[in-house]
């Protein structure tokens, strides 16, 4: 539905977007995942055509940018970060002028304003001034104008900034409600956004896309922080080479922890696309003569992702400890810590 292809855009000798590529497939929501200034708005800008490209191709419905710029006008809604309303207005009336200005049939219209209003949840205010409306209730409408002529690709930029956690759901659910009969670009700096609503995620930093797949694939397949931690009590330097040669440990850390005299908490990191076997684990420890009192199995996240690939030191492998640093137990056996 959506193919973007080596799309470039500079101003004077500065790029803001850079070789983008990409794809969305027919009914599918696909997250632009990107810390601020990274060139989510001005590829979505170019998109919709509201900005040339310098270089590059970027076709919706099979209809070239920009030299189909009015085809693909009529085959996308577009949802700026700021909603385009007219906040004297009610929400109804607002939708019937936006469906008239997009061309739909005077027979149409009441028909597909009906239905915005129903898709975003808006019935019962439909009569509302626009300025009357909350923040959430604003979004919506926006969403619904860019939803009014049915058109088979939405782009969403930004659509939960500035909301509070209950709108941020009720729009999430929204957004997800789309999917199937609309194929959705949703653009976000917000990691549970795209967790929670988009089916891939291609993550953009710096102008260029560095990676794009399934939330899963990205956690399988970009790091290597999934493995156990693990509580002990006695020698762990005894413990240490039984676990070592347990097949798929990559490295072993001890963390710094608040813990009772003789106690040691360690994370144990799996190698990439690797899961460790959790009784070895268990059994090693006991037969080392250590008391195991807790082992807790910790996953990448696309936190982890996100960090490792948006940071200009990227580290090796994440780490998913937040409130505890580590020491290595043996020299080049050490994870990084994503930051």
């Amino acid at each position: 539905m959506i193919n973007v292809e080596h799309l470039s855009k500079t101003y004077g000798t500065t790029a803001a977007i850079e070789d983008v590529t990409f794809s969305v497939e027919p009914g599918e929501i696909l997250g632009f995942l990107g810390p601020n200034g990274a060139g989510k708005t001005t590829t979505m800008r170019i998109l919709s055509g509201y900005l040339p490209a310098t270089s590059g191709t970027a076709k919706v419905a099979g209809y070239e940018v920009h030299e189909d710029s009015m085809a693909v006008r009529q085959r996308i809604g577009y949802l700026p970060e700021t909603p385009p309303l007219y906040t004297d207005m009610t929400v109804e009336s607002f939708l019937h002028f936006v469906a008239r200005i997009k061309g739909v049939s005077a027979g149409d219209r009441a028909q597909n304003v009906e239905s915005a209003l129903e898709k975003t949840s808006l019935v019962d205010r439909r009569k509302t001034l626009i300025r009357k409306l909350s923040k959430g209730y604003r979004q919506r409408v926006g969403i619904a104008q860019a939803i009014v002529h049915d058109p088979p690709v939405i782009i969403l930029d930004e659509p939960t900034v500035g909301l509070d956690p209950r709108q941020i759901i009720e729009v999430r659910n929204l957004i997800k409600n789309l999917a199937g009969n609309h194929t959705v670009i949703l653009s976000t700096h917000i990691l549970p956004e795209v967790s929670m609503t988009c089916n891939r995620v291609a993550i953009i930093n710096k102008g260029r896309v560095v990676a794009t797949n399934t939330p899963q694939s990205l956690m399988a397949q970009l790091m290597g922080g999934s493995g156990y931690e693990l509580e002990i009590e006695g020698d762990i330097d005894a413990v240490q080479p039984r676990l070592q040669i347990i097949q798929g440990v990559k490295a072993i850390d001890r963390l710094t922890a608040e813990l009772p005299e003789g106690r040691h908490k360690l994370k144990v990191t799996a190698e990439t696309g690797t899961e460790l076997p959790g009784r070895e684990l268990a059994a090693a420890i006991v037969e080392a003569g250590l008391g195991l009192f807790e082992m807790r199995r910790i996953q990448a996240t696309l936190e982890d992702v996100f960090l490792q690939l948006t940071t200009e030191e990227a580290p090796l492998e994440a780490d998913t400890e937040s409130d505890e640093s580590k020491e290595p137990i043996e020299s080049g056996e050490t994870t990084g810590e994503a930051g």
